[in-house]
């Protein structure tokens, strides 16, 4: 069934959400990295459909801070996500590395999701055609799902100089 583009990456959110949350409530390094697995390939392919089509799409018709703001945010996020992904529950800071990418996914999706002044918020009152744009995004998300299924690529950020993960 067809949603619109911010239907779509809400629902996203939410999954991503109730990952964290089963994570935090894992009990066994093999519980926790199953999570752990899922939750980078969850964010990582939702990072990049923003960043390939979304954003994009909403480049001046929303507020450019909040555009440079979310690729900043994209760019930490994946930097966690490459740390998570080379290590094991078993490591030092692993708990801690899911915990602060939780707290900071917390965060962009704030971003997005606020009342009137968020992203979302902005892009509805546009121009943008959002159930076009919800396909664009469904067809690339299940592409790039299918394709990172086995394993994720490296993290390649927009902001950060050349990053070492």
């Amino acid at each position: 069934m067809a949603q619109n583009a911010i239907t779509l990456l809400k629902a996203d959110h939410r999954k991503v959400e109730d990952l964290f949350s089963d994570y935090e409530n894992a009990e066994g390094a093999a519980a926790k990295r199953k999570l752990a697995e899922r939750i980078c390939l969850e964010l990582t392919v939702h990072t990049q459909i923003e960043e390939e089509i979304f954003y994009p799409a909403c480049k001046g018709k929303v507020e450019d801070d909040l555009l440079d703001e979310s690729f900043v945010e994209h760019d930490g996020a994946k930097v966690l996500i490459a740390e998570i992904e080379g290590g094991k529950p078993s490591d030092a800071f692993y708990d801690a590395k899911v915990t602060v990418l939780a707290e900071q996914i917390k965060h962009h999706v704030h971003e997005e999701e606020a009342f009137l002044k968020g992203l979302f918020s902005q892009a509805k009152r546009s121009d943008i055609d959002l159930d076009a744009l919800g396909d664009e995004l469904a067809a690339r998300k299940k592409e790039l799902t299918a394709s990172y299924k086995k394993k994720l690529p490296k993290p390649e950020t927009s902001t950060f100089g050349t990053v070492k993960v």
